[in-house]
């Protein structure tokens, strides 16, 4: 029978919805009653990750100074494996899971850097894994889910449509759904990398994060808490899609329009898990306009020689929108992924 990896499948649109080193040698504990990662756990997934993703560099560069007015400090997650921070909660959620589970297979639903994550994860694990995207996904995400030997479904027109339909079709075949966001060993392998951003870097004022489902900024601010509580973090979204941004300041679950240009920022609803621990841990939680992202695209390319597809933009634009909040300060932002499209890359530099 002819094998149905690397398939690439449409099935159309249609409705569904202190110390750092003290705390390196710390014994591990369990994730809390409530189901929130802890320190431990992001400990353990830094054992467990090691050769499994990148170290990735920080970088300090002139030009983003001056357009600050502050001191930026760059985390590279644009250099990851599958070229976003995204590999590494994937990782480490595949590899806590059991033989039997990863035997059933894995499903998830993504704009495309979970997807590459998961699929990446399940390649290497010997996992079957079915990616559920949004109708016309950016090109660049597609073919780099497609490499990694997934079968795709393409279902809805957005982020929230493919999470319906991926829920649907974990419950009829039983495997496992990997969600981006309600997924304890996912917050704790994100955590990873800001474990090495604060030994990279020691000292920031700030660090800023962006967020979609808020994986990022959960993880950002239970780590922060427990090595560098100093140091304020600040999710940021786009107001085009600011569903996780009202969630946490109304302190409830909302849904709202989902229509962002940037895919890693377009999601239509807030998730339990993520808000728990932003609410507990964020200093606070801004909006840019997906104009300003671009204009932070642009600046990393001139200013950093370096590719940020727009949710990677997203922290720097934050930055670049409020520099009387952040001037003479020593601000930490993370590049969260660097799979623009060509259209990206064009809007950017026009």
């Amino acid at each position: 029978m002819e094998s149905q990896r690397n398939k690439y499948w449409t099935y159309g649109s249609c409705a569904g919805h202190a110390g750092f080193m003290m705390l390196a040698t710390a014994p591990p504990t369990p994730t809390t009653e409530a189901g929130l990662p802890t320190i431990a756990d992001v400990l353990v997934a830094q054992s467990r990750l090691d050769g499994m993703v990148v170290r990735t560099p920080v970088g300090e560069y002139p030009d983003l100074d001056r357009a600050a007015g502050a001191a930026v400090v760059v985390k590279h997650e644009n250099l990851q494996r599958t070229g976003a921070f995204k590999a590494r909660g994937a990782s480490n959620l595949l590899l806590s899971m059991s033989d039997a589970e990863r035997a059933r297979g894995v499903v998830a639903y993504s704009t495309g850097n979970h997807a590459q994550g998961v699929a990446y994860s399940a390649r290497l694990t010997g996992t079957a894994c079915t990616i559920v995207m949004p109708d016309d996904p950016n090109p660049v995400k597609l073919r780099a889910v497609l490499d990694q030997g997934a079968d795709v479904l393409l279902h809805g027109a957005t982020f929230d449509d493919a999470r319906a339909q991926a829920t649907a079709l974990a419950e009829a075949s039983g495997a496992r759904l990997v969600g981006a966001a309600n997924e304890p060993a996912i917050i704790a392998g994100v955590g990873t990398l800001y474990l090495e951003l604060f030994q990279q870097a020691p000292g920031l004022d700030v660090l800023v994060v962006p967020v979609g489902g808020g994986s990022g900024a959960a993880a950002a601010g239970l780590v922060a808490a427990a090595v560098a509580p100093r140091t304020e973090v600040i999710g940021v979204q786009s107001a085009a899609s600011p569903a996780a941004h009202d969630s946490w300041h109304t302190g409830v679950l909302v849904e709202r329009e989902n229509t962002t240009r940037a895919e890693g920022l377009a999601v239509g609803c807030g998730f339990e898990i993520t808000q728990a621990l932003m609410r507990q841990d964020l200093t606070d939680f801004v909006l840019v306009t997906d104009e300003q992202i671009t204009a932070a695209q642009q600046l990393y390319l001139t200013g950093a020689r370096t590719v940020a597809e727009g949710a990677g933009a997203a922290a720097l634009a934050a930055v670049l929108a409020d520099p009387g909040r952040f001037a003479g300060r020593r601000v930490g932002v993370v590049c969260t992924g660097g799979n623009a499209s060509a259209d990206e890359l064009r809007r950017a530099l026009a």
